[in-house]
């Protein structure tokens, strides 16, 4: 079956060669694709896991009016190449990012948004700008569905069986590409997604591009990567002087909303930096493909503030995002909230 979404979004793109600075890693093949104007702001897309950066196609068009919209597949993803025993990281995959920007398409600022594993290598890139040791300044981050704080998540008995290395032979011998993209088809998405849907299409014809089913026991290994660092990785967020957004698909199981709402209050409410949390209605894990139109307006929104900005929806029809809440200095005391009076939390 073909999958004209894939070789759409393929042939919109290119490949530049890269290779880790540290180990004996082999040079690899990396996929990327830019769309608007080059001097527009940049705007980066950072996918997750084990889909690519065709996750973002649907935003991507509709964002090219505003921004200069650059994403990339990462080692081992999508139409980038994926070598059998390369050395699969979050942080070797944050080191591509910081040359994509400074390197390939040289960017003094942008935005990143990122979504499920992209999220933990964007929190790896926001460290790096904080402390000064970035080429590229970064104006704001967005953090979409996706297991940043992996207790409260729901990792599915696939993924588990993936990750172990006992199991995932077995595993491997019955996973096929069209397997999986059914697969997620059915859980990841609302409304679920079957066999000849575009989107399940699409996933199959990246899953089974070059060695793309054989290396997901490899790339899942940044859950096990991030267990070790994840709280170091959020607990910087807090003093950190860039915006920060959260946007969340309602309908997600496997990083649901107590996902975001635990980060929103242990690490976000009380940054001096301006962060906002938003939600998504009718929309699951892949939010950016079930709903496009809510996701950009949820974005837009945070990225072009207006000085009257309300909490609430964003606009009166139904299934419009939320803002559910922006931060703070500090909490007001109870007593002052009923009387009313203005020693009340500074919002931003």
């Amino acid at each position: 079956m073909t999958a004209p979404r894939a070789d759409d979004w393929q042939s919109h793109g290119g490949h530049f060669s890269w290779r880790p600075a540290k180990g004996d890693a082999c040079p690899v093949e990396i996929f990327h694709v830019e769309i608007g104007d080059p001097g527009a702001p940049v705007l980066l897309l950072m996918h997750g896991w084990p889909t690519s950066s065709i996750d973002w196609s649907e935003v991507a068009g509709r964002l090219r009016s505003r921004f200069r919209v650059c994403a990339l597949d990462f080692p081992g993803y999508g139409f980038s190449d994926k070598p059998l025993g390369w050395g699969y990281s979050l942080s070797r995959d944050e080191e591509l990012v910081e040359f994509y920007l400074s390197e390939v398409i040289g960017a003094e600022a942008g935005v990143v948004v990122a979504h499920d594993r992209g999220d933990s290598v964007a929190l790896l890139h926001a460290a790096r700008c904080a402390e000064g040791r970035s080429a590229t300044r970064l104006e704001h981050l967005v953090l979409t569905n996706g297991n940043i704080f992996l207790p409260l998540s729901n990792l599915t008995e696939a993924q588990r069986q993936i990750l172990d290395a006992e199991s995932w032979p077995q595993i491997a011998a019955a996973l096929t590409p069209q397997r999986l993209a059914e697969a997620m088809g059915a859980v990841t998405f609302t409304p679920p997604r079957e066999a000849g849907d575009p989107e399940v299409e699409a996933l199959a014809a990246t899953f089974g591009h070059g060695n793309g089913m054989k290396v997901l026991h490899e790339t899942i290994q940044y859950l096990a990567e991030r267990s070790k660092d994840e709280h170091t990785w959020l607990a910087a967020l807090a003093s950190d002087a860039f915006p920060v957004t959260m946007i969340w698909g309602l309908s997600d199981t496997i990083s649901p909303p107590r996902v975001a709402s635990y980060v929103w209050n242990e690490y976000l409410m009380l940054r001096r930096a301006s962060s906002r949390l938003y939600f998504v209605p009718d929309a699951n894990h892949y939010l950016q493909a079930d709903r496009p139109d809510a996701f950009v307006k949820a974005l837009l929104h945070t990225l072009e503030p207006a000085d009257d900005q309300g909490l609430g929806a964003l606009g009166p029809e139904p299934g419009a995002p939320v803002l559910v809440d922006r931060s703070r200095v500090r909490l007001p005391a109870a007593a002052d909230l009923l009387r009313g009076t203005a020693s009340g939390p500074n919002v931003k």
